[in-house]
């Protein structure tokens, strides 16, 4: 495996930000993500061992993901925390609560980033910064609400802007997905009575769920689905691989983003680890669903 030296990792970031990517930069940042596959394995394996959660990873950032990045930040390619991750989705706060204290005990020198109280643009979760041999694994931690506000969000960028994600958009899109993280804060952060049972605490948790589902159903009649000629938010191939199959998967993506390079196209392609595709589905829901609608109603299932 190649190696690279901070410096060359950081000259290859800014041609990547500078947009005039060639195949060697491809190949190069192609092995600069593979040098994470070690850590983000020990980091899933020890979460699958330790918790009695499944994860979904991302064993390596995609390539339109980390150039979108250099671009709207000022930020090195060696400084990205996010090369490679997972995520978990938990029901409530406090189930989110114990999983981020039982990560830090964990994973010994864990950073948490707390986004609740002080959320990014209405982006709320807890990210947990990991790093084993010099690689860090970022592991994001969201509730189902909070999941789901991020889906709309993500979903929003495909279909109108994509700076949506990051304070960018329409007036009337700001006060949706402002309104609606508030929602969020007060449905996840809402006192209850002293002799209010766990059975009515789930209850009303449940109800403000179906509650967020219904506006983001009947959002969909202002914000409808990319039309078939246009490729933003709209899943074009989908490959499975096994477990066994790592590291063709890896090689697979290179060869379509080369031939994807060629041709000039800018599609995402973006490899994903996870213990089957009803796994995925749930917390990539954004690659599936076809419009918002379908976000509510894949996250109404998951309920079931």
């Amino acid at each position: 495996m190649a190696t690279f030296s901070k410096t060359q990792v950081d000259k290859l970031g800014d041609r990547l930000r500078s947009g005039s990517t060639t195949e060697a930069d491809l190949r190069d940042l192609h092995d600069y993500r593979k040098s994470f596959a070690a850590a983000y394995e020990r980091s899933a394996h020890r979460i699958r061992q330790e918790f009695d959660l499944e994860p979904t990873g991302r064993p390596s950032k995609s390539t339109s993901s980390i150039v979108e990045k250099l671009q709207r930040e000022s930020v090195r390619l060696s400084q990205i925390q996010d090369i490679a991750g997972c995520r978990l989705v938990v029901d409530d706060i406090d189930s989110q609560d114990a999983v981020v204290g039982r990560l830090a005990r964990v994973f010994s020198g864990a950073r948490v980033i707390d986004r609740r109280n002080q959320p990014s643009h209405g982006y709320r979760a807890v990210h947990v910064i990991v790093d084993i041999d010099d690689k860090s694994i970022e592991i994001l931690v969201r509730t189902m609400l909070q999941h789901l506000w991020a889906e709309l969000s993500e979903k929003l960028s495909d279909f109108v802007d994509p700076m949506v994600e990051y304070g960018g958009g329409s007036e009337v899109v700001r006060d949706i997905l402002d309104w609606t993280t508030q929602f969020v804060s007060r449905a996840e952060f809402e006192k209850q009575a002293d002799d209010t049972t766990d059975l009515e605490v789930r209850a009303r948790r449940s109800a403000r769920k179906r509650e967020f589902e219904r506006f983001i159903r009947e959002l969909n009649a202002l914000f409808p689905k990319a039309k078939d000629d246009r490729s933003a938010g709209r899943l074009i191939e989908l490959r499975r691989f096994e477990d066994s199959e790592r590291q063709r998967a890896d090689e697979a993506r290179l060869e379509l983003e080369l031939r994807l390079h060629r041709r000039g196209l800018k599609h995402e392609v973006v490899v994903l680890d996870a213990s089957g595709e009803d796994a995925l589905h749930r917390t990539h829901r954004r690659y599936f669903a076809e419009d918002l609608a379908g976000l509510a109603n894949a996250s109404e299932a998951d309920r079931r």
